[in-house]
């Protein structure tokens, strides 16, 4: 099993669980018979209807907390709710991003004259700034000494060195910047906490609401069900060692370039 890694009773902590890949990450946590609690956060777990229903089938391993990765009050109240409940968490999984909302006229540049203060704000903290913020108060809970993991989830667009099409300023750079944090945060972690291993996770194209604009030029055969994205992604943390910390990684655990 992808988990097996994780102590029995280990604890696991899904960010940005609402829908798309978060919300799978926590469906598969779930079935890992030997994973303790599960916590699942998002800005208004109330208005969650499908972690509602996880949490009704689930008893008292599913425990959703909120938390909005752009306001380190809400992060730190998050991460204050998982330590007055004594958790000791082996898996933490950034998986909220942006990448377009219509509803306040973000989406991907397509040419320089696109670019708006509003997107690379949003973007950046979100996908950025949002996951720092979240390793700056659950470190602590990562810090046992057990082996643990904390993983974001970026994305091969953020690679300098494998940008061959220009466009999506706000996106790319964000996902660059998450990439720069992740190998910054690693290189910390090796004097305070050597057990945490820390990695930046290419999911591939993914059949979410992130991705539905997008899908209709997606080459057949690269777009993957949530469920096999996750799996995947489980299976490469999995083969992750304190070697690998602070490394950018594909869905097939090939390393990618800066």
């Amino acid at each position: 099993m992808a988990l097996s890694w994780i102590p029995e009773g280990g604890e696991v902590l899904i960010q940005g669980a609402s829908r798309g890949i978060g919300l799978e990450f926590v469906r598969q946590c779930l079935a890992e018979p030997g994973v303790g609690t599960v916590w699942a956060t998002c800005r208004d777990p109330g208005n969650a209807p499908d972690l509602q229903a996880l949490a009704r089938a689930s008893g008292d391993r599913l425990r959703l907390v909120a938390l909005d990765c752009t306001d380190e009050a809400s992060v730190r109240r998050a991460a204050d709710q998982v330590r007055e409940a004594d958790g000791r968490l082996h898996l933490l999984v950034n998986a909220a991003g942006l990448l377009h909302d219509r509803g306040r006229g973000i989406r991907p540049e397509k040419r320089l004259e696109d670019v708006t203060p509003e997107a690379l704000t949003a973007l950046f903290q979100v996908n950025a700034a949002g996951p720092l913020l979240v390793a700056r108060h659950f470190r602590p809970l990562l810090a046992h000494g057990d082996p643990a993991v904390f993983a974001a989830i970026s994305a091969r667009v953020g690679s300098i060195g494998d940008n061959g099409k220009g466009g999506w300023y706000a996106y790319r750079g964000s996902k660059a910047a998450l990439n720069q944090y992740i190998r910054t945060l690693a290189i910390e972690l090796r004097r305070r906490a050597p057990a945490v291993t820390c990695a930046a996770l290419h999911p591939g194209t993914t059949d979410t609401d992130l991705s539905a604009p997008f899908q209709a030029s997606v080459p057949a055969g690269q777009l993957f069900e949530v469920e096999r994205t996750v799996t995947q992604l489980l299976q490469v943390m999995a083969g992750l060692g304190p070697e690998d910390s602070g490394g950018f990684f594909a869905w097939d655990g090939q390393p990618i370039p800066w």
